[in-house]
């Protein structure tokens, strides 16, 4: 697989240390900052697929340790990957046009 350089490794760094700090304390905080590091990936033009690779190659570094819990790291790495996605979809809802309505969920 082959990494992107420059501030995509430091994505990475970050994702993961603020991954792992949610995972292990479920701070607050933590969403917070994945929130801004969704944001930091936005402005930077970071496309959509490089962050979910990055939370892909993150969730797979943490089940291959030996003793996990893999359901909470799952559920866990569900509600982060959330809040790193979520100003994706406010600059989705943002610039779409508005005659086009919002996705409905699929029920």
């Amino acid at each position: 697989m082959t990494r992107q350089p420059g501030h995509h490794e430091d994505l990475r760094r970050d994702y993961q240390v603020a991954f792992l700090r949610y995972l292990d304390h479920g701070e607050e905080a933590a969403l917070a900052d994945g929130y801004d590091l969704g944001r930091r990936a936005l402005r930077d033009g970071v496309a959509l697929l490089e962050v979910a690779r990055v939370h892909h190659d993150t969730v797979i570094e943490v089940l291959s340790e030996a003793c996990v819990d893999a359901v909470a790291v799952a559920t866990r790495a569900s509600w982060f990957l959330l809040e790193v996605l979520a100003p994706y979809e406010m600059n989705r809802r943002a610039t779409a046009p508005r005659h086009l309505p919002d996705a409905k969920p699929r029920t």
